[in-house]
């Protein structure tokens, strides 16, 4: 909803503000609101957000044959996910049926830590990936497990610290100048978000242009082995580096205009400026399951089988290298 003037005392909303306050609200209300088209948005994202994760989350949890590394990187990508769109929904519903000051920031804090979560779990994706290259001999060990164990821990655990920080009473409710264009959330936590962004970012353009590099070498090397033409070695590479580039384009597509804008932006700019970008943001959300899950064969033969009601938990099959692209 846009509202002319000066900032009003109730809280916790997705609500523009012009005047002194136009950024995004993400407290909570105590009075109805009148519903804004764009936190509509949001919820049906976040609705079928919540949808596709949900499937990959019981596939994996449900097959014991998806307990290798790989499968629970996934997992945790799509459980990130999966908390993201509930909270998506969960903002929408508190603000607008159950308006409450103190539930607003649990949300709020769960979106903090769901999409922190996310990038991180991508982040832990591509070093996989890139070490069952670098270290192919050696991947199928007892050490990656433990390295994936480790991961995952590091991802959830600083995930849910930055997601605790807003409760905690690092927000903005008291002094409505320190806001950032996402309130409650300060200036400086969002500062905090965005160069973690960039630097995982970072890593990750780092790690995907050595995996082209090897993909491109093992490619030339099966094909002097096995005397294929240069035109297969042409197009086995060519598709390796377009699937690299989709994953890494996709993700800087979506991420990328929030995080510029996080840093840019202040809370007296219009809300629509955020909301044109982190909408975009969430798609990564919704794209996330359809690259790193229903693309891979082995999910798609649980998934066919739940299809045809013939699911069995012993599906027989060795789990591909995570570095198939």
């Amino acid at each position: 909803m846009i509202e002319d003037g000066p900032p009003s005392s109730s809280h916790g909303r997705f609500a523009a503000r012009n005047g002194t306050s136009s950024s995004l609200d993400l407290e909570s209300v105590v009075q109805p609101l009148a519903l804004n088209p764009w936190d509509v948005v949001l919820c049906i994202s976040g609705t079928i957000i919540s949808c596709e994760n949900a499937i990959v989350v019981v596939v994996i949890f449900y097959t014991p044959a998806f307990r290798a590394p790989t499968f629970l990187l996934i997992g945790s990508l799509a459980t990130a996910d999966l908390l993201a769109g509930l909270g998506l929904i969960l903002h929408f519903a508190f603000v607008y049926l159950v308006p409450s000051e103190a539930v607003s920031l649990l949300t709020v804090g769960l979106l903090v830590t769901s999409f922190t979560a996310s990038i991180s779990s991508l982040l832990t994706i591509t070093i996989d990936r890139y070490l069952s290259l670098y270290n192919a001999l050696t991947y199928y060990s007892e050490r990656t497990v433990t390295r994936t164990y480790i991961m995952l821990i590091l991802t959830w655990g600083g995930s849910i610290c930055l997601g605790l920080l807003p409760i905690m009473g690092w927000n903005c409710l008291e002094e409505p100048s320190s806001c950032s264009i996402v309130k409650p959330l300060v200036k400086n936590h969002l500062i905090i978000l965005s160069v973690s962004f960039f630097m995982v970012f970072g890593v990750m353009l780092q790690l995907y242009v050595q995996i082209c590099k090897i993909v491109c070498r093992h490619a030339h090397q099966i094909a002097l082995q096995r005397h294929f033409l240069a035109t297969s070695h042409y197009v086995t590479t060519r598709k390796g580096i377009a699937t690299l580039a989709l994953i890494l384009g996709t993700f800087a597509s979506c991420w990328l205009p929030f995080t510029i804008y996080c840093l840019l932006g202040d809370y007296t700019y219009p809300a629509l400026y955020t909301y044109l970008t982190l909408l975009p943001a969430t798609y990564n959300s919704m794209i996330n399951p359809i690259i790193y899950a229903f693309r891979n064969q082995e999910i798609q033969k649980v998934l066919w089988a739940i299809c045809c009601c013939c699911f069995s938990s012993a599906v027989p099959f060795r789990s591909r290298s995570p570095s198939d692209v």
